[in-house]
């Protein structure tokens, strides 16, 4: 008899329906969020007939924490619902709008009986897939929080100290640099920045890293420093340079972050064996590869072909047609963190590739705009990868990037 399992997830307990093939509840409990939890849950499965040879399938609406990590022990599969697609099966079973967490564990369990071949189970990636996601997507989330203090305390700065944005200008990254923050943090007021003095901003370049041109560049911050600007009133001034020095921690502890980060998800990433051919490829380097290896995982079987993963990474366009009408365009439902590394890879391979160039040149001349030229060149790029993984095989110019026939002829 076919079982199908249906958790409802919650931050303290789980709410569990078993069902059979023909939609009648054979079981429902409550478990803890704990050991002892997961415990009374394997034991419920195997009392009506889960066995390690023949799992009981399970669907749940997240794909993290603890209880999926014990579930995805073995063979199981694991189906991760999204929430919004089970709000729509729960109409299926009443238009009364009712909603409790038992229901939406049956509802759950019933998807897996009518429309499991809608849904794709969790991937079978291993756990060094796994922790180089976690390290991937914890390095991204960093950065994206870096950018978005920076972005404030930039804010703050041009309402009462402009001269530190400036100074700042002629370095990459501006507030992001350590140069940058290590001036402001010895005068974190325009009037603190005027009385300093040329050695105190020499100790401060060095502090930071630098170690050439430090007397040309001290001069010149001296001096755009002291220049004539408008100045805030003094108590504003004060309490403005205490909101930045605060914005200042939450950027320094963020960069530190990134850079501890940045270290660990290169040593997780070189050591997997399919790194070698992501870096094979143009425009790619150690830390976006790690991204891109994140979000595919290394599950062969995941995506049956090259276009199911350029439809999951939003590269491959999508049609809407109806009567008469008929629209092809982007799609919007798709992994942002892959089609965001997608973007920069493409952008990249186009100074790293002659065939990537050409290729986006092609597009451009077709009459494509920008975005959806790159976006063209990764769904190629993309598709390649596939092949390359799928083979064991590294990225060959020559290969990707056959020469048009006219050259051929010539």
């Amino acid at each position: 008899m076919d079982l199908y399992c249906g958790i409802d997830w919650a931050e303290g307990h789980h709410d569990i329906a078993i069902i059979d093939s023909a939609g009648e509840l054979l079981a429902k409990r409550r478990i803890t969020d704990d050991a002892a939890g997961y415990r009374d849950l394997m034991e419920l499965l195997a009392e009506y007939g889960d066995t390690p040879q023949n799992p009981v399938p399970v669907a749940i609406e997240t794909s993290q924490g603890l209880l999926v990590a014990a579930l995805r022990a073995g063979t199981r599969k694991i189906y991760a619902v999204n929430p919004l697609s089970a709000a729509r099966y729960r109409d299926r079973h009443g238009v009364s709008k009712k909603k409790s967490d038992p229901g939406d564990a049956l509802v759950l369990a019933n998807i897996l009986r009518t429309d499991a071949h809608a849904h794709r189970p969790l991937p079978a990636d291993t756990e060094q897939a796994r922790a180089i996601t976690v390290l991937a997507r914890a390095q991204q989330d960093a950065v994206w929080a870096r950018q978005q203090t920076a972005n404030q305390l930039r804010s703050v700065l041009r309402q009462f100290y402009p001269a530190l944005l400036q100074a700042g200008a002629v370095w990459q990254n501006g507030l992001t640099r350590p140069e940058t923050r290590e001036l402001l943090r010895i005068a974190p007021t325009p009037g603190t920045a005027a009385r300093l003095s040329t050695a105190r901003i020499e100790a401060a370049l060095r502090r930071a890293g630098r170690s050439r041109g430090i007397a040309a560049q001290a001069q010149r911050i001296k001096t755009i420093l002291r220049g004539d600007h408008a100045r805030q009133p003094q108590a504003v001034e004060d309490a403005m340079g205490q909101q930045a020095a605060g914005l200042l921690l939450l950027l320094d502890a963020a960069c530190q972050a990134i850079d501890q980060l940045s270290t660990a998800v290169e040593e997780a990433f070189l050591t997997h064996p399919d790194a070698q051919i992501l870096l094979s490829f143009p425009g790619i380097g150690t830390q976006l590869g790690a991204r891109i290896l994140a979000e595919i995982g290394d599950d062969k079987t995941r995506f049956t072909d090259a276009r199911s993963l350029k439809a999951y990474a939003g590269s491959a366009p999508i049609t809407r047609a109806s009567g008469k009408k008929k629209f092809v365009g982007r799609r919007f439902v798709k992994n942002d963190r892959l089609s965001t590394a997608g973007y920069m890879w493409a952008l990249s391979a186009l100074t790293g590739s002659p065939g990537a160039r050409a290729h986006y040149k092609r597009r451009r001349a077709a009459g494509d705009w920008h975005a959806a030229a790159q976006r063209n060149l990764f769904n190629r790029l993309l598709g390649q990868l596939h092949h390359c993984l799928t083979t064991g095989t590294r990225f060959d110019e020559a290969t990707a990037f056959t020469p048009p026939a006219a050259n051929l002829a010539a």
